[in-house]
């Protein structure tokens, strides 16, 4: 009797530490899900930014047309993305076709000092600011996710309920790699 008591207790107790290992999977996992909406939501203002811009430039640069449909092509492409790894592969061809574009607006001074670009070019650099942040947030769950998704005894309540690891939301940062470029 004081056996099948001690047995008892024994899978109460890990019956007990099973929900709180599954919950905290479904709290980590959730965590992960809410940290890509914010990204999201700070990719989507930053594609709602680009068409202003680009008609900005258009202004003054007419004769940019490739340039112009470099940009609305990548800007589609990251829009249209379906997995994380494809926002990646799109916001690198959007990166790059927006650096295009402000090398041509170098060629335009009289744009470069037109207040309504400025204030685009404000806000788009504000928008970069807050993708990294909510990018950096978003590795960050998904690292913790993920982690706990390979430890013991998680491993075993994740493998058991079907848990899969998140990707990471991982873009080049070309610019960030190459020397910092100072004119006067």
């Amino acid at each position: 009797m004081d056996f099948l008591i001690i047995i008892l207790i024994i899978l109460g107790g890990l019956a007990i530490i099973g929900v709180v290992i599954y919950n905290s999977l479904i709290q980590l996992r959730n965590r992960c899900e809410n940290a890509w909406a914010q990204v999201d939501v700070q990719l989507r203002r930053r594609y709602d930014l680009i068409p202003n811009l680009v008609e900005t430039v258009k202004g003054y640069a007419r004769h940019e047309r490739e340039v112009f449909e470099r940009v609305t092509e990548a800007r589609t492409r990251a829009i249209n993305a379906a997995t994380i790894a494809e926002q990646g592969q799109a916001e690198n061809q959007l990166t790059s076709a927006l650096k295009t574009l402000f090398a041509v607006v170098e060629n335009y001074p009289e744009l470069k000092a037109n207040q309504n670009f400025l204030l685009l070019q404000e806000e788009l650099a504000g928008t970069e600011s807050k993708i990294a942040f909510a990018r950096q947030f978003y590795n960050d769950t998904v690292m913790k996710y993920n982690i706990r998704l390979q430890v013991f005894p998680a491993r075993l309540i994740a493998q058991w309920f079907g848990f899969k690891p998140k990707e990471y939301f991982e873009i080049e940062e070309v610019a960030a790699r190459e020397p910092v470029k100072v004119s006067f």
